[in-house]
């Protein structure tokens, strides 16, 4: 606490900080493993088993696509090794936010918790719930995108419709959050019970991918030709493709959008640090520990259906349903509802922890006057409940709005839905604050020589400077080659501005 206090003394325009007391309301309820679990459960949704096929159509070789993987993988690891400096130097509630706020200025903490409100913790929120729904469908045809209770009503280029496939997203986002305004433990029993379960699911598509695709030698071909690019070819932006080797390096770029997302929200138990026990140790190890086990399993999982699967049948699976393939190649006949049962699973827990841990940081944004007043309060149960249900409408909202699909002659064709641009949204606008985080290590590594640091980043300066310096080169290629999706992302941020001096003026009025 006196390092904390020396902080704010540090940085010329910090917003007030809440007082011990109010902090001591929160219960240190997480330990190392609970805290493990959050991090892999937040990371494992639907992503890693529909990704590959389109990274696939990207890059157009199996050892591409295995590029693409590890990419993400020593990014994700670089990051959360990173983070783990700053977390056990300020174990606060908020996270991110509070790092972005103490090595840059409250500005910056505020257009880091407005892009998370706006898009980047609600964005996923509903598009892991339209997952949720979308899997249940395989089980339950009643549950389907194009079943409408309201028929969606187009405004310019998007519409607004309530599918059944919807009404069960919204049903997902209402229960996780009305089950996590009643306290930490039964959101940490929920996180516990479902992240095993998936873990477990995902070992088991690995192995027994792996073990029939042995047997029957479907996936020979990947392992003999790695390199050379084949089959289904994806534009990736201004006219390139894999067929080239600039294309192919735009391509991998771009593919991040997916295999990233797959991989996000391993920062968000920096959000819950007022809730860890021994928080100086447990979320650097936390960090490390979960990051590792999820990209260890995603790369095994690629392992798997290039083991199990022609690289044709990876590129075109249905729906891009990759992992679906692949059990049924296990399970011929079954593997569609086994996978759509482990998926359900999959999102149900990834969605938990990401309502669990997104209400922490809007409180401490609510407890600087940055955002609704009662958001920096406390229920009885020792929860920001406000901060849950503003979050739960909000990520409500984000599964109505439907992409409206034409035809060449400009006639409507269709509907789809936000999700695809939700990826984009969410992966541009993170990377933004990614890189500044880290950055953080560097200036706070200047301003605070003197702090108690009981951890420190693993390989500094070289190893965080390297995932500054990749994530960078990804978001260029991203806002030249992907126009649509990403600059929306940055615009968002930059609405954050006069959002934050109207708030701060409010605050001191």
């Amino acid at each position: 606490m006196d390092c904390v206090a020396a902080d704010k003394r540090v940085i010329t325009g910090a917003m007030p900080q809440p007082t011990a007391p109010e902090q001591e309301k929160f219960v240190r309820g997480l330990g190392l493993l609970d805290s493990t679990m959050l991090v892999a459960g937040s990371m494992i949704g639907s992503g890693i088993f529909i990704v590959s096929s389109i990274i696939g159509r990207q890059v157009g070789a199996p050892g591409w696509l295995l590029v693409v993987w590890i990419i993400t993988g020593v990014l994700t690891l670089i990051g959360a090794l990173s983070y783990g400096e700053l977390a056990a130097m300020m174990p606060k509630a908020g996270g991110q936010y509070v790092y972005l706020r103490e090595g840059f200025s409250p500005l910056w903490g505020f257009l880091y918790g407005w892009t998370l409100f706006l898009v980047i913790q609600t964005g996923t929120i509903a598009a892991v719930a339209v997952g949720f729904a979308r899997y249940m469908g395989v089980l339950i045809p009643w549950v389907s995108e194009s079943n409408y209770l309201i028929p969606p009503i187009r405004v310019g280029s998007y519409a607004l419709s309530l599918s059944t496939a919807q009404l069960i997203g919204l049903a997902l986002i209402a229960l996780l959050t009305f089950m996590n305004t009643r306290g930490l433990e039964l959101g940490k029993i929920v996180q516990n019970i479902f992240t095993t379960a998936k873990t477990g699911a995902l070992i088991a598509l690995i192995v027994l991918g792996i073990a029939v695709g042995l047997r029957s030698g479907a996936g020979t071909a990947n392992f003999a030709d790695l390199w050379h690019v084949r089959g289904s070819l994806q534009d990736v932006g201004g006219g390139l493709s894999a067929l080239t080797a600039f294309g192919l390096f735009v391509g991998i770029c771009v593919a991040q959008t997916n295999s990233l997302f797959s991989a996000d929200a391993w920062n968000n138990i920096t959000f819950t640090a007022g809730e860890v026990k021994e928080p100086r140790r447990n979320i650097p190890l936390s960090l490390a520990f979960g990051t590792i086990l999820v990209i260890g399993l995603y790369l095994l999982a690629n392992v798997a259906y290039l083991t199990a699967l022609p690289f044709a049948s990876i590129q075109n699976a249905p729906s891009d349903r990759v992992a679906s393939e692949t059990a049924n190649v296990i399970f011929p006949g079954a593997g569609a509802a086994i996978m759509a049962i482990a998926i359900m699973v999959s999102t149900f827990g990834c969605n938990n922890g990401l309502i669990l841990a997104g209400a922490r940081a809007y409180y401490a944004m609510a407890r600087d006057g940055l955002f609704f007043r009662r958001v920096g309060e406390l229920n009885k149960y020792h929860v920001p409940a406000w901060g849950l249900v503003i979050q739960g409408i909000w990520a409500a909202f984000l599964v109505l709005p439907r992409t409206v699909k034409r035809d060449a002659a400009g006639a409507v064709s269709g509907y789809g839905n936000l999700y695809g641009n939700l990826l984009d949204y969410v992966i541009s606008a993170a990377l933004i604050f990614y890189i500044l985080t880290i950055l953080a290590v560097f200036v706070l590594r200047r301003k605070r020589p003197e702090a108690e640091r009981p951890y420190k980043a693993f390989g500094y300066p070289v190893v965080p400077a390297l995932y500054i310096i990749g994530a960078t080169v990804i978001l260029l290629v991203l806002f030249i080659y992907q126009t649509a999706t990403t600059w929306p992302g940055l615009i968002i941020v930059l609405t954050g501005v006069p959002i934050y001096f109207l708030w701060r003026k409010s605050a001191t009025a």
